[in-house]
This record gives C-alpha cells, structure tokens and sequence, in this order.
C-alpha cells in the first residue's frame, strides 16, 4: 500500500486548512464517510463543512468548565449554526482528563489516563487529541461502530493532525487501531 503522508514544519492553526484538504482527500480515496473533528469554538468544523458536504461530521468540543468554571468555549450560536449544516456536536469530559486528572490536581502524581494521553503526545499532540475526540464520538454513539473514520486533532488551535482510525469504545481502549497518519507536525514542539 502506498499514500501520501504529510508533515508539517511545526503545529499549529496555521496547518488548519492544508490539514483538512489532506484528510478530506484520503476520505474520499478510501470512502470514508465519517469525520470526527476536534473544534473549541467551531473555526475549524466550520472550514471544513465548507469543503466536505459529502461527509458526516461529528465535531467535539472542550467541556464546559475546561477555561472557565461553568462555561463553555463554544457559543450557543455557533452550536446551532453547525446543528443546522447537518454536524453532530459533543460537548462533554475529554476521554483522558476526568476522574484520573482531578486527582492529579488535587493530589499529585500521575494517573493511568494521564500516562496514556502523554503516550501518546510522543507523536504530537494532534494525535493525542485525534485518538481521544474519535472514542468520545463512539462512546456517545454518534459515528458507528466498527467502521473506519478520518479523525482531525491539532495542537492548540485549528488542526494540524489527521488520521484514519478503527476507534473503540473508551473501555476497550487498547483495541483502539491508528490505521494510517494522514498528515501532522514533524517537529512536536
């Protein structure tokens, strides 16, 4: 098998569109039809509804309380714009920073969930962010299950990382299958 891998010179929005335009292109080689994208306040599912009406769309945001105490990053009026272009939108805990990150907080060292995000921050953060936001979308049922999906993370903001993934549910993570790295940052930092 042979494709096109894209690398980055470094993260960031900056990679946004190049990287949707990639993920979009091996979606389409490939017949993927499910995209699950990381968006905190809807930049970037936004850009890419504009190019892929032929897709579905699941776009997952910060939880509420991630900045601020009881807000979420994404606006009302933002959620209700992508709602009607057809996007699923999830809002809710991070799979890697619940239980395990509050006690962190509150009580140092290093928790199992934590030690997997950081895993897999060794290949950038994008894909960290692409793992996470893909079993979110699963476990809150909205892309199915057992099929392939090109799932979009980034590093901050915008995106900067895509993959094709098998997701699983978040309790049987470590059946989880990165199948292909479409594009990301060479340099992580």
């Amino acid at each position: 098998m042979k494709y096109e891998v894209h690398y980055w010179n470094k993260p960031g929005r900056e990679n946004t569109e190049n990287t949707i335009d990639a993920a979009l292109k091996r979606a389409r080689e490939t017949g993927i039809k499910h995209i699950v994208v990381a968006s905190c306040v809807g930049f970037t599912t936004k850009l890419l509804c504009a190019k892929a009406e032929d897709m579905e769309i699941v776009s997952v945001a910060h939880q509420a309380g991630f900045r601020d105490p009881g807000k979420c990053e994404l606006s009302k009026e933002t959620e209700t714009e992508l709602i009607s272009k057809g996007v699923k939108v999830y809002t809710g805990t991070h799979f890697f920073g619940g239980l395990g990150r509050a006690v962190r907080m509150k009580y140092g060292g290093l928790e199992v969930d934590e030690l997997a995000a950081n895993t897999l921050r060794i290949f950038g953060h994008g894909v960290k962010v692409a793992v996470e936001i893909a079993i979110m979308a699963l476990d809150a049922g909205l892309i199915p299950y057992d099929q392939e999906i090109v799932s979009i993370g980034g590093t901050g903001q915008g995106a900067d990382t895509a993959i094709v993934c098998l997701p699983k549910h978040g309790k049987d993570f470590f059946s989880f299958e990165v199948r292909e790295i479409i594009c990301k940052p060479r340099l992580i930092k």
